[in-house]
């Protein structure tokens, strides 16, 4: 059943240790189209902020700019100041680890686009087997370490073809 009402992804959010940085990476590398800014954000004589977003109730979210991808995906970017913050970026293997996929007709131009931008990229590309046959994807670094991926798939995955034959 799931969750009623459920139409789609909205956005992905994500916090940067400097906005105008990242901004010029969006924008430059990844090619997203700014949107707008919000913010500063924060609770002097409240818990509004741990109560509300889990964070320490001193926190200050300085601002957050929020931007478009390929015409659907929104990101929105923090940055927070906080008493408790922690520098370290997680990795996929940490809890709360994760990475944001995105989807290019041919991985090698993306490669080597990125590659040309100065980007780190995380070894050679793979080619998945299984239900995913048919894919091949990369991960790449953000300046601030955070992972993202390019996939990419033009005929299909096994599993689009014979889902019948993956449980």
């Amino acid at each position: 059943m799931g969750l009623p009402g459920l139409q789609r992804l909205d956005h992905i959010g994500f916090t940067v240790p400097d906005l105008a940085a990242a901004g010029a990476w969006l924008t430059d590398v990844l090619g997203c189209e700014y949107m707008y800014k919000l913010g500063p954000f924060q609770a002097d004589d409240s818990d509004w902020m741990t109560e509300h977003l889990n964070v320490h109730p001193r926190a200050v979210m300085e601002e957050l700019h929020f931007y478009r991808l390929g015409g659907q995906a929104v990101f929105e970017v923090f940055q927070y100041s906080a008493p408790d913050q922690q520098g370290a970026v997680p990795k996929n293997s940490d809890i709360g680890g994760h990475h944001v996929a995105l989807y290019v007709d041919d991985l090698d131009e993306a490669i080597a686009f990125l590659e040309s931008k100065g980007v780190t990229i995380l070894g050679a590309p793979t080619t998945s087997r299984s239900a995913s046959e048919g894919q091949r994807w990369v991960y790449f670094l953000a300046p601030w370490g955070m992972q993202f991926e390019l996939v990419s798939y033009p005929g299909g995955k096994a599993y689009d073809h014979h889902p019948e034959l993956f449980d």
